[in-house]
């Protein structure tokens, strides 16, 4: 299938890749279907590109890149939301922010996305951690956790 997005062009995309949010994400709830690719090979920063609007992509990352004790409690209605059996069945990311300085990079812990990989089924959710907040400054917390 072919998916024209303002950023990468015409893109193809299979049916298995596809990753629908039924309650779409904070802000953009009319988007429910969404498509994730790498930037490129190394990079822990990837795309999550909605396949219903070409001009909407989010970029994202998974907290343990950044913050390797991170750690996310879900909801007993998360779970059964996105019908999550094991916990080797889920993948989180953070919605990065980049300003027009890219060292200031910051994702938001506060609203992780949590994706069922086998079902395909994803949800935004809200952490009630006081440890995660809005905007977590990437480049700072890889040097204090990764030297």
């Amino acid at each position: 299938m072919k998916l024209n997005t303002s950023r990468f062009g015409e893109i193809d995309i299979t049916e298995e890749e596809i990753i629908t949010f039924s309650e779409g994400l904070f802000g953009f709830e009319e988007y429910k279907k969404y498509v994730i690719f790498q930037m490129e090979e190394g990079n822990p920063l990837m795309w999550m590109q909605s396949i219903e609007e070409g001009s909407l992509a989010f970029i994202i990352i998974r907290p343990f890149e950044f913050n390797p004790k991170y750690s996310l409690q879900l909801s007993d209605g998360d779970v059964e939301d996105l019908g999550l059996t094991s916990p080797d069945d889920s993948d989180i990311f953070a919605i990065v922010v980049v300003p027009e300085d890219p060292s200031k990079m910051t994702a938001n812990l506060q609203g992780p996305i949590v994706i069922n990989r086998i079902l395909k089924k994803g949800k935004q959710v809200i952490s009630t951690s006081p440890k995660h907040k809005l905007k977590h400054f990437i480049l700072d917390e890889m040097k204090v956790n990764f030297g």
